[in-house]
């Protein structure tokens, strides 16, 4: 004989207590993970950006703060509209835009570390493995993924972009 019939109440309760504690805490998942999260927040938050990287909380190689690298690059996007208007006066320059702030962006980035708005904000872009020159490559894909908005806005706990882990950057206060 199979069935419930079959058992005793004791494990018939127990069983049914077994999937009500099952199914409570299946429902109350999402909550009882963000209180586990919250009791554990604090032991892997750093205090300040950067340091897990080893960086300073302030001054001169600490994070850039993100305002300043906004303002940065609004600076860079004014700067090439500016330069290419130059080239296309009097029309509007359109998607040549696009072109200047490329030559802007990568040029100096792999070259000085910086675009024409860092340089103006005192920020820069580093290796994080401690070399002297970003380089070409990093500087052409660090551009492109700017360019592509979400990569160069998605940031972790230490203050560095998509764009920066991708590449092995990040920005720096002068």
């Amino acid at each position: 004989m199979c069935g419930t019939a079959d058992r005793d109440p004791p494990t018939a309760a127990r069983t049914l207590g077994d999937v009500r504690r099952v199914i409570g805490s299946w429902l109350d998942g999402p909550k009882a993970a963000l209180n586990d999260a919250r009791e554990h927040a604090d032991d892997e938050r750093p205090q300040w950006r950067g340091e897990g990287l080893g960086l300073p909380a302030s001054g001169s190689g600490s994070a850039a703060p993100t305002g300043r690298r906004a303002l940065a690059f609004l600076v860079d996007i004014l700067l090439a509209g500016l330069v290419t208007w130059a080239f296309t006066a009097p029309d509007v320059p359109g998607n040549y835009s696009v072109i200047g702030w490329f030559v802007i962006t990568v040029v100096p980035v792999s070259l000085a570390g910086a675009t024409p708005g860092m340089m103006l904000l005192r920020i820069w872009v580093a290796r994080v493995d401690g070399a002297t020159f970003v380089g070409p490559w990093r500087a052409i894909v660090r551009c492109l993924l700017s360019f592509l908005v979400i990569p160069a806005v998605v940031w972790n706990l230490d203050g560095r972009s998509w764009h920066d882990r991708l590449t092995g950057t990040l920005v720096l206060n002068r």
